[in-house]
């Protein structure tokens, strides 16, 4: 049908007017493209996800570095405590993202793989304090704060590398990030090796080496979980580059 209007010089024209299917049509159009934007739209969830996973196992490290600066205050646990229980749930809202979502900004199998080792920093922080904890107090002259300065300094660099991801295509950019979280392991490697031969050199009695040493390799766990970390990154930068 169509409404007869009058025009500027007093004639009638005719305006057309939208049929009732062709309204329906619109409508059903328009609920679709909002579907898939409100389907497409979840890759920004995901990046958000790993991001606060990554500060957390971040925020994990500068607990335990206040920690060890006081080993006598118990509030810098009970915040590693914390930070253990929101990188958990921040995985499981992962897990249900992807069960829920059908199309996903980054591969499936890449957003598991990295949550999953973002997952297990603050795990290894978290044990590493508990079994400080359970040390003999005379364990406590060891300074694990090195190490910790280390770990710190590597979180911060798997932070601005799943900060990345949302420019993943800048291949060049990520490999320049990788290389600097690797100087950096490289740096904790060569420390362990000068804390290590002081342990073994005999100024500690057979069961401290014994505790320091575990408590040792359970930073170094830490690192090599970072570095696993942006291996991830990269390859994901590699699919998408």
């Amino acid at each position: 049908t169509r409404l007869r209007t009058s025009d500027s010089e007093g004639g009638i024209r005719a305006r057309p007017q939208i049929s009732r299917a062709d309204f329906t049509r619109l409508c059903e159009k328009s609920a679709a493209m909002f579907s898939l934007q409100a389907i497409f739209g979840k890759g920004d969830r995901f990046y958000n996800l790993l991001e606060a996973s990554a500060q957390e196992a971040h925020e994990s490290v500068q607990f335990l570095l206040q920690m060890l600066k006081s080993p006598r205050e118990s509030k810098s646990l009970d915040d590693l405590v914390l930070t253990r229980r929101k990188e958990k749930k921040i995985a499981a809202q992962i897990s249900e993202e992807l069960v829920r979502t059908f199309v996903t900004g980054l591969e499936r199998e890449d957003i598991e793989a990295l949550a999953s080792v973002l997952y297990k920093i603050p795990k290894a922080v978290e044990k590493f304090a508990e079994r400080f904890n359970l040390a003999p107090p005379d364990m406590r002259d060891v300074d694990f704060a090195p190490q910790a300065e280390m770990l710190e300094k590597a979180t911060a660099q798997v932070l601005v590398m799943v900060r990345q991801l949302r420019n993943i295509k800048e291949l060049e950019k990520v490999k320049e990030l990788n290389d600097r979280l690797q100087y950096i392991e490289g740096e904790a490697d060569k420390l362990m090796v000068n804390l290590l031969r002081d342990l073994y050199g005999g100024r500690y009695d057979s069961l401290k080496v014994v505790v320091v040493k575990d408590l040792y390799e359970l930073l170094e766990k830490v690192i090599d979980r970072c570095r696993d970390a942006g291996n991830v990154v990269v390859q994901i930068a590699l699919k998408n580059s």
